[in-house]
């Protein structure tokens, strides 16, 4: 088989993501969230678990926490009580405990809306920024998670698809080259969804993937 070019493959993966958008018209955040505090919460919390796991203790947690300052001043063993279905909860309470008073001391107790200041916060990195520029305020990010590492992977959209340990940061900045920045966050979004429903970690759905007659990796 002939090596395929680099605009062969970025043709490709326009022809692909044309069949995601049919296919996952809806490409929304998972996440429960009405401002930019509870989404950045909400995505700290949702490290090494599930966003319907997240989704079921965020309803006491921000009715409790509703401002900055709540969390700031809030005692650890409260907080511990409400995630302590997420698994590591000490240390997301930490986080949260740390992020309201980040919040409070330097930014007016409210979230910053840059790359460079959100990664100065407790618990937030690259990840969780692009989550919030692109779903609280419009920015374009594109979160790189494990369904976007795996799917991005498998269908060869990057040139280190077979790497052991690929750099998430490499990962962003080599698709978002690929895209229109107006893409990038609902470009993730439906790389998620399609890694959940469809091409899965262990056993992917390969017998009924929209993308099977050009995935590189179909029934491999």
């Amino acid at each position: 088989m002939a090596r395929e070019t680099k605009t062969a493959r970025i043709q490709r993966m326009h022809a692909e993501y044309r069949i995601l958008c049919d296919e996952i018209p809806e490409a929304v955040c998972a996440l429960h969230f009405s401002n930019p505090l509870e989404l950045i919460v909400a995505t700290v919390l949702s490290a090494q678990t599930t966003d319907k796991r997240v989704n079921s203790v965020t309803g006491e947690l921000f009715a409790a926490y509703p401002d900055a300052e709540d969390y700031a001043n809030a005692n650890i063993e409260d907080i511990e009580r409400i995630i302590r279905p997420l698994g590591f909860y000490h240390s997301k309470a930490k986080h949260l405990i740390g992020l309201g008073q980040a919040l409070a001391e330097r930014f007016d107790s409210e979230v910053p809306h840059t790359m460079e200041e959100l990664v100065t916060l407790p618990g937030v990195g690259r990840k969780t920024a692009n989550v919030v520029l692109g779903n609280a305020f419009g920015i374009p990010g594109f979160p790189v998670d494990t369904h976007v590492t795996r799917v991005t992977g498998r269908l060869r959209w990057r040139t280190d698809w077979n790497a052991k340990h690929p750099d998430p940061v490499k990962i962003e900045k080599e698709i978002c080259a690929c895209f229109p920045p107006e893409e990038w966050t609902n470009l993730s979004h439906r790389l998620i969804l399609f890694g959940r429903a469809t091409c899965h970690a262990r056993k992917p759905d390969c017998g009924n993937c929209p993308l099977a007659d050009t995935c590189p990796s179909f029934a491999v």
